[in-house]
């Protein structure tokens, strides 16, 4: 450390410590903020266009003497840039904190008092040059360490300003010994100025290049592909819930082992930075296990799966903004699902490409609606303890004007929520979705159950009629730790056959283990237990004479370990165990193994 005898004859040549103060000026906003900006593609305007300003870099007045007469190397740094090693030194340290702007006056640095032995220098800097930059919190920080390149950007600055004075006419200002020192100093950081200025050049030409080739200034696009290897085993389920025969069904493993695909572009963007439109494009092979072709029953479904022969199709569409601090609002134009929209699930396992491999183990079932055509969902905080949430689904055919059809006067679901959070680690949901499907549509739990929870009064096309459903759920979450989380749901729903008296009943539940980062982070375990949708009681009688009825329970066991290979992939192998299928104890236990890979950009 330098004495105070060697600060005297500074005094005489305030620029030395102005371009200390001054690093950030150049360093900080031309370099840092620059660099920035070419690491990622702006997904708003305003991310666009405005500078990230980071790093100022007050020093130490002795250690500015030990910079220029020592010939050191500058200290290793970091970057977030593709920008070479070479052309990243020196940036790192200027990125620690924001920088608070030009000091009008000394004693608006906080630290700085008129006792420091360095007031009289800093006051005169302030005074004559302007060469000072602060901290936000208004602190100047005298003591921190420079290195030769910090300390070139700052000289830089500070003869910017002399230029910038003797342009104006005001050079008798600038006292000559003050140039004078300028000029040894500029003799001595020659190569370090020319360093600044050539990566300043550099990163100028690389931000134009990226603005002219970028995608768009509004716009990114976030991709998903998943590749899975699934099969069945287990003979076909051939008897509904009541025993009757399942048309067309043998008591066979009819599938073989497939490999196939989905993927998805979203095109996200923002015009605001605080609202969200969202188009999707999908293209999927992964056909469904279900039916009487293949497994008899929809229990051992994909929670991923659905085929349109990799056609290219626009599967989703929908905006999101903001109302208020506490209300937020979703529009979808096709593609609306509660659980893709602002309606919590409470569950760990809810995406698809890297939750519950199963349809059914995903969520409850009261989030699904059959019609996932247009609607909207909404979000209203009341506090972080309540919150209001809900929205409005119609069919696919909310588009077409014909009878029966469109927005309101097709198949329908409305689902109301009230979330309940006691506390940090505890969520709680108690929720009622109102449904409605047309003769031909009728589908009340969303193929996540047997054959006569989806449709409890008739199989034959010739005597469907309409049908109407209340449903209630209660879903909760308890983190007892941040690598274990327990929970579960339970629904209850009841079904009504228009024209008549008839009314049905259907449960269902489930409880989940969920094991957050485990072995590794981003990694997930899971074990889900539950009863996929069954019909407990029914009035109508089939032409057989019975009741469509589940007499038999069936279970839905699931494990899975998703094992993050990079942030980018996923690996997620696992098993799901149907005993009893179509709630009848005379099936074949049917099992399902998946290996799903899911590759993230």
């Amino acid at each position: 450390m330098m004495s105070r005898k060697f600060w005297k004859p500074l005094l005489a040549v305030p620029s030395l410590l102005g371009a200390t103060i001054a690093v950030s000026a150049i360093a900080a906003t031309s370099i840092a903020a620059n660099a920035a900006e070419t690491a990622t593609v702006p997904v708003s305007p305003v991310e666009a266009t405005e500078p990230v300003v980071e790093a100022a870099t007050p020093v130490e007045a002795t250690k500015i003497a030990d910079a220029t007469i020592a010939n050191a190397e500058p200290a290793p740094t970091q970057s977030a840039t593709t920008a070479s090693a070479q052309e990243n030194e020196a940036t790192a340290d200027l990125a620690a904190t924001g920088i608070a702007g030009q000091v009008t006056s000394v004693s608006q640095l906080s630290d700085v008092q008129p006792t420091d032995w360095a007031f009289q220098a800093l006051q005169s800097l302030v005074e004559r040059y302007g060469c000072i930059v602060g901290y936000p919190d208004r602190t100047y920080r005298g003591n921190r360490a420079l290195t030769r390149y910090e300390f070139a950007a700052g000289l830089n600055a500070c003869m910017d300003r002399i230029n910038e004075l003797i342009a104006a006419g005001t050079a008798d200002l600038v006292k000559k010994e003050d140039l004078l020192a300028v000029q040894k100093l500029q003799e001595e950081f020659a190569a370090e100025l020319a360093t600044l200025r050539g990566r300043v050049d550099a990163v100028e030409a690389r931000t134009a290049t990226l603005e002219k080739q970028q995608f768009s200034t509004t716009t990114k696009l976030v991709g998903e592909a998943i590749f899975t290897i699934a099969d069945t085993f287990g003979d076909s389920a051939t008897r509904t819930g009541n025993g009757t025969l399942i048309p067309g069904t043998t008591e066979n493993d009819n599938t073989e082992t497939i490999f196939a695909d989905r993927v998805r572009l979203n095109l996200d963007s923002s015009f605001t930075g605080k609202d969200q439109l969202r188009i999707r494009l999908q293209a999927r092979n992964i056909t469904p296990f279900s039916g009487a072709a293949f497994t008899g029953t929809n229990e051992t479904r994909l929670g991923f799966d659905g085929n349109n022969s990799n056609s290219l199709e626009v599967s989703k569409v929908f905006y999101r903004f903001a109302l208020s601090n506490n209300f937020r609002l979703q529009v979808d134009a096709v593609g609306n699902e509660f659980y893709n929209g602002l309606v919590s699930t409470l569950s760990p396992f809810t995406s698809s490409g890297n939750g519950a491999l199963s349809r059914f183990g995903r969520f409850s079932p009261i989030y699904r609606s059959n019609a996932n055509g247009a609607g909207f969902t909404f979000e209203y905080k009341f506090s972080d303890f309540l919150a209001l949430q809900g929205g409005y689904i119609a069919d696919t055919l909310s588009n077409d004007p014909t009878p029966t059809n469109g927005l309101f006067n097709g198949a329908y679901t409305a689902l109301g929520q009230v979330v309940l959070k006691p506390s940090r680690a505890l969520e709680v949901a108690l929720t009622y979705a109102r449904s409605y499907y047309p003769g031909n549509e009728v589908n009340i739990t969303s193929s996540t159950g047997s054959g006569y929870a989806s449709n409890p009064f008739a199989s034959s096309a010739a005597i469907r009629r309409a049908t109407s459903s209340d449903a209630f759920g209660v879903q909760a979450q308890f983190r007892l730790s941040p690598k274990f989380i327990v929970g579960g749901w339970f629904g209850y729903t009841k079904a009504y056959q228009a024209g008549n008296a008839n009314e049905a009943d259907v449960l269902n539940g489930s409880v989940f283990l969920a094991f957050p980062d485990l072995g590794k982070k981003g990694n997930l375990g899971g074990i889900i237990v539950g009863i996929p949708p069954k019909v407990t009681g029914n009035d109508f009688i089939a032409a057989n004479g019975l009741r469509r009825i589940d007499d038999d329970t069936t279970y839905h066991v699931e494990a899975l370990y998703r094992y993050r290979v990079t942030n980018n992939i996923a690996i997620t192998p696992g098993v799901i165990v149907i005993f009893n299928p179509e709630g009848n104890n005379d099936n074949a236990t049917q099992y399902v193994g998946v290996i799903r890979t899911t590759f993230s950009f």
